[in-house]
Formats: C-alpha cells, structure tokens, sequence
C-alpha cells in the first residue's frame, strides 16, 4: 500500500513539474524511502524525536 501511494504521489508530482521530492521519514521508515531512490539530506530534532528529511529528484520529461 505504501509503494502505490509513493508512486501515485510522484506521477502527480510530476504532472505538476515538482523538481523533488521532501519527505520526513522515522528511523523505522527510512529503510523504505531509500528503497524507493530517497536519500537522507538532514537530521531535525523536534524534542527528543529525530526525524530525517529525504529527498528524491524527480526525472524530467
């Protein structure tokens, strides 16, 4: 369910000419996001929870 929500979410990206993608990710999830071509671009903490920001270039048409 979530591969199919990404995808559908990445072709309305580019539909729209979105250049790339941010997506907050836990730790639990960032294996999922890398395999979708995510790569870590920052670490923010919000108190004592890490989130890690991803991100995803999206090609050109």
């Amino acid at each position: 369910m979530g591969l199919a929500l990404t995808g559908r979410i990445e072709r309305a990206a580019l539909d729209r000419g979105v250049e790339a993608l941010l997506v907050p990710s836990s730790l639990t999830a960032e294996s999922f996001y890398a395999r979708l071509g995510y790569r870590l671009l920052r670490e923010q903490l919000h108190g004592e929870e890490r989130t890690l920001i991803m991100t995803k270039p999206l090609p050109h048409l």
